[in-house]
């Protein structure tokens, strides 16, 4: 097993909470921006770090000015409605589709254990500027029905060509450790650091679960840079040999 759990300020569980979001750098950075908004906007506290053996083998300075090894950052924040939200975030993946596939596998298994129930990933989908849409995609049919039954705009047909990496696995595989894993989905340009589609994305998820987690404005011009660095120039060769469809997109 890859998988070893840092736990952080003292913790030692994850906790009561009200859902889980998880994102990476990818399209348009939408879900990545989305939880580091988050972060930034409400008192956050850093529950433990994933460490994986996986992940690419980059040490990078951490906001206390350690030197840490490649990992998964989960935090914890309290909304301005009381609900308390768990953000898993990173920076990077593993490069190879085999490997991406057993770490989300260690994952979930792990966040099942955690009495994880509900999960969603934050991503972007590459399409037209005047298409500014947001939607959810489920993993199961009976999460399926409940979404829609509480009113969400959960699609069956998008994404058309699928998507692929980490996140992706991540949101499709829940059902088989009993999380109701699903995607949460807006569309970009594809921009470094689509703050408009963030905020869209956060804005339709505190509608569907009244959540209060929408960025405050200021946040916005703040993020923009911090970013920036994370936007993918190019997509990774191996993209193309793990689907024949060339309009799947990388979340």
């Amino acid at each position: 097993m890859g998988l070893h759990i840092e736990w952080r300020e003292g913790h030692s569980s994850v906790g009561k909470h009200a859902l889980m979001l998880f994102a990476l750098p990818g399209v348009g950075n939408v879900g990545k921006v989305a939880v580091e908004g988050l972060k930034s906007a409400h008192q956050c506290t850093e529950i433990a770090r994933l460490h994986h053996t996986a992940l690419p083998p980059l040490a990078v300075l951490d906001e206390q000015g350690l030197l840490a090894p490649p990992h998964l950052s989960l935090s914890s924040i309290e909304s301005v409605t009381g609900k308390r939200i768990i953000i898993l975030t990173g920076t990077s993946q593993p490069l190879e589709p085999e490997h991406q596939g057993g770490m989300a596998r260690e994952v979930m298994q792990w966040l099942q254990g955690q009495n994880v129930e509900t999960l969603f990933v934050l991503a972007g989908l590459m399409d037209v500027p005047t298409r500014k849409e947001t939607f959810v995609v489920a993993s199961s049919a009976s999460h399926r029905i409940d979404l829609q039954s509480m009113g969400i705009d959960v699609r069956r047909d998008e994404p058309k060509s699928g998507a692929i990496g980490l996140a992706a696995l991540i949101a499709s595989i829940g059902p088989l450790f009993n999380i109701n894993s699903a995607c949460a989905i807006a569309t970009t340009v594809g921009s470094s650091g689509d703050i408009f589609a963030s905020q869209r994305l956060l804005e339709a998820l505190d509608e569907w679960f009244e959540l209060g987690i929408a960025l405050p404005t200021g946040i916005q011009t703040k993020l923009t840079e911090k970013l920036a660095a994370l936007a993918p120039n190019a997509a990774p060769d191996y993209v193309t040999e793990l689907t024949e469809s060339p309009d799947a997109f990388y979340m």
